[in-house]
Order: structure tokens, then C-alpha cells, then sequence
């Protein structure tokens, strides 16, 4: 893979470190980007000359110029992986939880994933992973604008497969769902079952990406619970305690 080069954003921790890692074992040339610079200096430490770095926050203006500078400072670019996100429970409809989800998970995916996609058409092809969730199977009351972004951005990745095959573009597209991870993202006094570890998770991202999959739940336990929850008509959902 010394001759793969991918982007990562949302690689200062979690799952997008985790993958980071991974791909970096595997040889590949990486150009990672998070809000924090930080751990992007701790993985270009390890990296040395593969690595290069680039402080992106997905809700400004210019991310998607500094994604494509940061492309040419890796010198192209093969994968795009999306691990941008936030998400809290939000009870109460408290409005600033509210937007600032909204404008991370639904305008910031929209700008990196638009910006990728372009770049992707105008060189012929290439590879768009992307971090959504189980979350955006069913509104959930809990986190009602985490479980509705999460549909966007499944729905809009689903949309831009069907635009490139209809274009003739070669650009391969993964949806990865993951289920309740153990990372800082799940932080709080909220204990969540059936948590999964990120490194794990990671691997089967991995492992997805090389398989060229299209849609990857993860893992057995959530592709079961998102199945029956699908079944489910809106007149219990509506009534359920979660």
C-alpha cells in the first residue's frame, strides 16, 4: 500500500485515530485533520515523512479549501474517511445541542463529503468512507438532531453512489454504522449497553474499506437490532421508552 494515499478527518481520536493507525501499519501515505492539532502531531511523530497534518474544523467556511491544500501537500489523494462527528442526548430540546449538531454532522459532512466527491469526478476515481451510524435507522427521542443527521448522511452517501454510477464515475462509496462505541463521543453519566471498542470497530472499518462494501453494519448484535427495528410501525415507535 506504499503507493495509497487517504485522507482522514476526524482523526485526532476514537474511531478515527483507531483507523489512522491501521491503514498507517499497512503502509499507507496519510493526511490527517481534526480540530485539535495535538494528536495529529503524535501520529505524524510516528509517521514521520507519510504523514502529513492540517487543523480543520468541518463547520467553517474554508474546511473544504484546507481538505483540498491538504491533499496537495500528500501529493493526491486514493480514500477520503469521514470520522467528523459529535452527538449528545438531548431531552430537553436544548437549542444550542440542537445546532451545533446540525451544523457539524449534517452542513460539515455535506462541505468535506461535496469536496471529496468533486475532487474524486475531476480525477477519475476514488474511494469515500464515511463514519454515519445505526442512530439514523429510527428518529430517536433521545438525540432527535444526532438520529436525523445520521439519515442525512446515509441518504446523501446513497445519493452520490447512485449520481456517480449515473455519471460513469469510478468512485466507490462505504457507509459504516456502527453502534454505541466506547469513546469520548458516549461520555456522561448514561451507561450504554452493548458498547463496542473503537479498536475493533476499527478493524472491521478496515477490513470493510479493502472489501469495497457498501453498507457495513457493525457489528452481528446491531445489524439484528437495526433489522427488527426497521420492522417496528411508527404508531409503537412513537410510544417506545428509550
Amino acid at each position: 500500500m506504499s503507493d495509497k494515499k487517504a485522507i482522514i478527518v476526524g482523526a485526532s481520536s476514537g474511531i478515527g485515530l483507531e483507523v489512522a493507525k491501521l491503514l498507517m501499519a499497512d503502509g499507507w501515505q496519510l493526511g490527517v485533520a481534526a480540530r485539535r492539532e495535538g494528536p495529529l502531531q503524535e501520529l505524524k511523530a510516528k509517521g514521520e515523512d507519510r504523514v502529513e497534518i492540517m487543523t480543520i474544523d468541518v463547520t467553517k467556511a474554508e474546511a473544504g479549501e484546507k481538505l483540498l491544500a491538504l491533499v496537495d501537500r500528500l501529493g493526491g489523494m486514493d480514500l477520503y474517511f469521514h470520522a467528523s462527528g459529535i452527538g449528545k442526548q438531548n431531552r430537553t430540546l436544548e437549542e444550542d445541542i440542537e445546532l451545533i449538531t446540525t451544523e457539524t454532522n449534517a452542513v460539515g459532512f455535506t462541505r468535506m463529503i461535496g469536496t471529496a466527491y468533486r475532487y474524486f469526478a475531476q480525477q477519475g476515481r476514488g474511494h469515500i468512507a464515511a463514519i454515519t451510524s445505526i442512530a439514523g435507522t429510527k428518529g430517536l427521542g433521545p438525540a432527535p438532531a444526532y438520529s436525523a443527521t445520521k439519515a442525512l448522511q446515509a441518504t446523501y452517501l446513497q445519493a452520490l453512489e447512485q449520481q456517480a454510477h449515473q455519471r460513469g464515475l469510478d468512485i466507490r462509496f462505504t457507509d459504516i454504522r456502527p453502534g454505541f462505541v466506547d469513546t469520548a463521543l458516549l461520555s456522561g453519566t448514561f451507561k450504554y449497553p452493548m458498547l463496542m471498542k473503537p479498536e475493533a470497530v476499527a478493524r472491521d472499518i478496515v477490513s470493510s474499506i479493502y472489501g469495497k462494501r457498501h453498507v457495513r453494519v457493525i457489528d452481528a448484535r446491531y445489524r439484528v437490532l437495526t433489522f427488527f427495528w426497521r420492522l417496528i410501525p411508527n404508531w409503537i415507535w412513537r410510544r417506545l421508552k428509550l
